[in-house]
């Protein structure tokens, strides 16, 4: 996070909307001057990169100023829960750069209380139990111009309501028969004040609780009171839950008083060009197979991107950059990469990769003969050293980097002209071997001997210089080219579509490359290289010394939009 900048009257400079408010509630005193905020994911899938925004939100801020931020699982609908989500959850925090310390929190640790609380609203005839279902409920809130119908079981006595409210939990009625609600206003302009579901059954064993529980609390009453049992003083949110508000501070009023109470501060969301966020829609990814799992380098997951190679501080960087506003924006997704790029660059090893091989046979080499030239490892990183790289008579280098009749101002290899190998020698294409078909399989060429470093012809200047390996001391890889899983560039506003026929078909390019030795060598899980000319490559999870698995994460320019701009 930015560092705070003291004006002459000692007021913080730099700060989003957000730090300025809690800045204020601290210089005001609110609370005892103490800061304690909460990330509170629900344990039903993967987090994505929008969740990523409100970790740097709900960590960065309590760090910022002196506080503690503490990690709560929203465990209320045990249905969807899982403890692999909630595994992934922490590690995904930790990777980012944040930790809890010892504030691990659940909903569940405060089910006690809150039912509690419930059967308190029910004596005090502030809550009742409806036996209608949520078609009927849902038809009867009315809209936001037309008061809504009050049920035709409001007025029970408190007596009824609690006795019904203790056999829904001991188990004696079925799912969507009875719900628990708060006794409201049905005429209120804010559709979440009328009369608002509590609780509702659910008979599914607790991954914490087992079966102790058959009534579960919904969020709107569960999230505002687990702020207040946990001692957090700044509930930071997105701006969907601004109509929630009220309620928020609603339930709170039941148990706060004037030396302490939680706040509720919104902020944008975060959305990107060509993905989706939904977490409805990614699990569907995942359940039919259209991705390869949580974590495929094609998801806006957190563990998704960090698989492709993305680096924690390329993310919170992007996020530093976009800020937090009151208002809804889609940030393009080159944004996010220019980011992963500038991060790559400084600490990316510069390697060789061929990745759609010709082979290149310099026919005045000799057939014996194996030299080793030096590498650079990265000019952006003082001290990142060099390593040593064979050079021999027969190469490979990009199929793309030679035409047999090229255009003008095209400075690679052709018939007749001159490239310089990076790294090695001036070679000139002599001759081209063609098989049956009429497929180039080889390039014979001639080299200049004076033209390595340290040779008298070193500084001779032609205009292409290419990458390439040896082909006695190439290593075969696979390499994943990863593109957009999407190609409509705001899946969102397209509404009357379905999002599966959105994917982009050609998200997954799948090639058998050649790497250079110390590729091999040093190809351990997290590596992170440059392949020059190509683009930023790590190694995939599924990569073993055997069989080298390598994920593109991004290439070296943005290119993508400007294609599709095109098209």
């Amino acid at each position: 996070m930015a560092e705070i900048k003291e004006t002459e009257t000692n007021e913080p400079r730099g700060l989003n909307f957000v730090e300025q408010e809690v800045y204020s509630d601290l210089q005001a005193g609110k609370n005892g001057g103490r800061l304690n905020t909460r990330f509170p994911p629900e344990p039903n899938g993967y987090l994505h990169i929008g969740h990523a925004k409100a970790i740097c939100m709900d960590f960065g801020v309590a760090e910022k100023f002196g506080g503690t931020c503490n990690l709560r699982f929203d465990d209320t609908n045990p249905v969807k829960e899982d403890v692999e989500y909630v595994d992934s959850i922490r590690e995904d925090i930790h990777w980012l750069g944040f930790d809890w310390g010892d504030r691990e929190y659940y909903a569940s640790d405060y089910f006690p209380k809150l039912f509690d609380l419930a059967c308190r609203l029910i004596k005090e005839g502030k809550a009742y139990v409806d036996d209608q279902s949520s078609e009927e409920i849902a038809a009867q809130k009315g809209t936001p111009t037309e008061p809504g119908t009050e049920s035709p079981f409001r007025n029970r006595t408190p007596e009824e309501n609690l006795d019904l409210f203790m056999r829904m939990n001991a188990g004696e009625f079925e799912e969507g028969s009875r719900v628990l609600r708060a006794k409201i206003d049905m005429a209120s302009s804010n559709m979440h004040f009328r009369d608002p579901i509590m609780y509702r059954i659910i008979k599914h064993p607790h991954h914490r609780t087992g079966t102790t529980w058959k009534v579960y609390p919904m969020y709107d009453f569960a999230h505002g009171q687990s702020d207040y049992f946990e001692g957090v003083t700044h509930s930071i949110c997105t701006l969907e839950f601004v109509p929630h508000r009220p309620l928020y501070d609603y339930f709170v009023d039941e148990l706060a008083d004037e030396t302490y109470r939680p706040r509720q501060i919104e902020f944008n969301r975060l959305n990107i060009t060509y993905t989706v966020m939904s977490k409805r829609k990614l699990l569907a990814l995942v359940k039919e197979g259209l991705v390869a799992g949580w974590d495929d380098p094609r998801m806006p997951t957190i563990c998704g991107m960090r698989r492709l190679g993305y680096t924690p501080k390329s993310i919170r960087k992007f996020i530093d950059t976009i800020g937090y506003t009151k208002y809804e924006a889609l940030n393009s997704v080159s944004l996010l990469e220019h980011a992963v790029r500038e991060d790559l660059n400084a600490i990316a090893t510069r390697v060789m990769g061929v990745i759609n091989p010709v082979k290149v046979v310099i026919t005045n080499y000799p057939e014996d003969k194996v030299e080793t030239v030096c590498m650079e490892n990265n000019p952006e990183q003082e001290g990142s050293g060099t390593h040593e790289m064979p050079f021999s008579r027969e190469l490979y280098i990009e199929r793309e980097d030679f035409m047999e009749n090229p255009p003008k101002k095209f400075f690679r290899l052709a018939p007749g002209s001159e490239v310089r190998l990076k790294g090695a020698y001036i070679i000139k294409c002599e001759d081209v071997v063609k098989d049956a078909d009429g497929n180039i399989t080889e390039l014979h060429c001639t080299y200049d001997p004076d033209t390595l470093s340290g040779m008298p012809g070193a500084n001779r200047k032609v205009k292409g210089t290419l990458h390439w390996v040896s082909a006695a001391h190439a290593v075969d890889a696979e390499a994943r080219l990863y593109d957009r899983l999407f190609d409509v560039e705001n899946p969102a506003a397209e509404p009357d579509r379905d999002f599966r026929d959105m994917l982009n078909p050609n998200s997954l390019e799948v090639r058998k490359i050649k790497v250079e030795p110390f590729v091999a060598q040093n190809a351990a899980k997290g590596a992170k290289f440059q392949f020059q000319r190509i683009g930023y490559f790590t190694p995939d999870y599924d990569s073993t010394p055997e069989h080298l698995v390598f994920n593109r994460t991004i290439g070296l320019r943005d290119t993508w939009e400007k294609e599709q701009k095109k098209k």
